[in-house]
């Protein structure tokens, strides 16, 4: 199934898309990847779920990327006698280690490792910033705060900390149980929640030890204070705008995602762009005009993918927030103004024999206008360096590795299709003709470019450029 864009669509599941024809829908409608958000989907169905998706793979013929969006710490206050109190602005309201039920005046934090962090001066957020709270004093066991802005407070409501490293890790006891289930049921992608620093992605990827990629979501204002650590160590990142807009102020939001995107694509790592793009699209079979633009933003940075989450979850047009999301895609990527942008933002290619083939075959395709770049590919490597120049041809990623061909479906303008590693150079010509005229991306008369490493199958030994030329056998075989 050829898709008419670049841009790859993550869609969430959920109560609303949690059956086969619902997956396979989507999935024709223009998802390229599934995520599966394990702070709603119970562990024990994790595995069931997965393999749904593998049986929408299956019967569509085309790699499907599965990401596990692991939950992260969720720090709330507890309960109160009453359920609820309501804090009047200017007032003092404690947050203390006394597990009696809270009034007006205080509330049990079940978290010591934040007592222990705040210090005077620091905001403290309620409930999505609904409430806020600036602390005047902090000793032992609790934290005397000031109200900025008042409200009503129930029972374990969510605090954010805009101003506090705490030392806790990204991963809960719960996450780490989540994790190990998600690599057992073999998912492509890990989305880690809540990173404040490298070590926290350094600490998943010990865990994954390579079974699945770790993607960084950044949410919180002490991953941007440290952003270049985090991007380096990631396989990829997230701008979760959601958690992020709530902890700093919104009008600096579009401006930091501006910021990861661009950093992302001079690393060459996937990039998406995710919360409250399609939001009306829960209730609405249209989004509104504010939400086309801000879904149109980030293809035109030129993010590896924009994302859905209850649109598709638990929404009530599943299918037709997808589409609408793929459309915009496609419009953008026909906008005259849209290679010119994507090209400004190009980096200069490493100086490694890998971005130095990488960008050489870039060129050469935008030279010879060719609509293929087929890149042999046993880790994805090389896929990953292509698309990084983004180049104006499909990137079609032919590897013997269902992994690699999974993992790459989340990566811009790349094609990936598992099939036997090629047994020597003419049988790699051939067949990467043949596939290019199959999946409908190059026809008869055309050519196409060709990247690999000799000797075949060997990981990072990318060293060989060819242009072939589609002859009517090619088209036969096809």
């Amino acid at each position: 199934m050829r898709r008419a864009r670049r841009t790859k669509i993550l869609a969430t599941l959920g109560p609303a898309s949690e059956n086969p024809e619902m997956v396979a829908s989507l999935f024709q409608a223009g998802a390229d990847v599934f995520r599966l958000n394990m702070s709603h989907l119970p562990r024990e169905k994790l595995k069931e779920r997965v393999e749904m998706i593998r049986s929408v793979e299956t019967r569509f013929k085309r790699p499907i990327a599965i990401l596990a969006d692991l939950q992260g710490p969720k720090l709330r206050v507890d309960t109160f006698k009453n359920d609820s109190a309501m804090l009047v602005k200017g007032q003092t309201f404690t947050l203390d280690d006394d597990k009696t039920p809270g009034n007006a005046d205080r509330v049990h934090l079940p978290h010591p490792e934040i007592l222990t962090s705040l210090e005077p001066g620091h905001t403290i957020l309620i409930d999505d910033g609904k409430l806020r709270l600036r602390v005047k004093s902090v000793k032992p066991g609790s934290a005397t705060t000031v109200v900025e802005v008042a409200g009503k407070i129930s029972n374990r409501k969510g605090v954010s900390l805009p101003d506090t490293v705490i030392p806790v890790a990204a991963m809960t006891e719960k996450d780490r149980s989540d994790l190990e289930a998600a690599l057992d049921a073999g998912v492509d992608w890990i989305a880690l929640s809540f990173v404040q620093r490298p070590e926290d992605v350094a600490e998943v990827k010990k865990v994954a030890r390579g079974r699945a990629l770790v993607m960084s979501k950044l949410e919180k204002p002490q991953a941007i204070t440290r952003l270049d650590e985090i991007m380096e160590i990631s396989d990829a990142v997230m701008v979760a705008r959601g958690d992020l807009g709530v902890e700093m102020p919104l009008e600096k939001v579009p401006g930091i995602q501006k910021r990861i995107v661009r950093a992302a694509r001079k690393l060459g790592k996937p990039v998406v762009v995710a919360t409250q793009m399609l939001e009306s699209m829960i209730t609405a079979p249209v989004p509104t005009r504010a939400e086309v633009s801000d879904v149109a933003t980030a293809v035109y940075d030129g993010a590896d993918a924009v994302m859905l989450s209850a649109e598709s979850a638990s929404g009530q047009y599943p299918i037709e927030a997808v589409a609408t999301m793929s459309r915009i895609a496609e419009e953008v990527e026909q906008d005259q103004s849209y290679w010119s942008i994507v090209k400004t933002q190009s980096a200069a290619p490493e100086a490694t024999g890998s971005d130095a083939i990488a960008a050489g075959a870039h060129q050469i395709a935008d030279t010879l206008h060719l609509k293929t770049i087929a890149a042999w590919t046993s880790s994805g490597a090389t896929a990953f360096r292509i698309a990084r120049e983004r180049p104006n041809s499909t990137v079609l990623a032919l590897t013997p590795n269902i992994h690699t061909a999974r993992r790459l479906a989340l990566v811009w303008g790349v094609h990936p299709i598992r099939t036997k590693d090629a047994s020597d150079i003419d049988d790699m010509a051939f067949r990467a003709c043949k596939f290019a005229v199959r999946e409908g991306h190059s026809e008869v008369n055309d050519r196409i470019i060709i990247v690999a490493g000799v000797p075949f199958g060997t990981p990072g030994a990318t060293n060989m450029v060819r242009i072939a030329f589609i002859s009517q056998e090619h088209a036969a075989k096809a």
